[in-house]
């Protein structure tokens, strides 16, 4: 494990400090809606379909949807999202999909995804891409039962 600098340090008590004092309804969206850039960090999930890569979004390309702010990297990428969100924002609230399966939440990696059938999930690590990549319908199947009731 690397030392985190005081700003870093900072920067998590401060984010940790501000998600324990979210209601539960506030804390869903708590994964899009951080300081780490908006939705999934920034990254642009049109990206993971048009061009196959994680690729991180501009401040000049951006949409609200669903209470958070989602960055794109070209506008051709803005125009697709916005004209159907759903289609393109990752599953279970962008939080990690292996996780979901497990029955809770956790933050997301936004260069470990998957498409399956048209749909965008995200993982928490390189790690945990490779367990989900053991049994990925299994996962969404145990995932899709879970949600949304893993955020109550």
């Amino acid at each position: 494990m690397t030392a985190l600098t005081r700003r870093q340090t900072f920067a998590l008590s401060l984010g940790a400090a501000t998600l324990a004092a979210l209601p539960a309804a506030a804390q869903e969206d708590a994964v899009f809606s951080t300081f780490l850039g908006g939705a999934i960090r920034g990254y642009d999930p049109v990206a993971c379909f048009t061009e196959g890569a994680a690729v991180q979004g501009s401040r000049a390309f951006t949409s609200e949807h669903d209470g958070a702010t989602w960055r794109f990297s070209s506008a051709e990428n803005k125009a697709l999202f916005d004209a159907d969100p759903t289609a393109y924002a990752p599953q279970y609230g962008g939080y990690c999909a292996w996780a979901a399966a497990e029955g809770y939440t956790a933050p997301v990696d936004p260069e470990q995804w998957t498409i399956v059938d048209d749909k965008l999930y995200l993982n928490y690590s390189a790690e945990i891409q490779s367990r989900w990549e053991t049994d990925i319908p299994g996962f969404i199947a145990r995932a899709d039962a879970n949600w949304p009731s893993i955020l109550d």
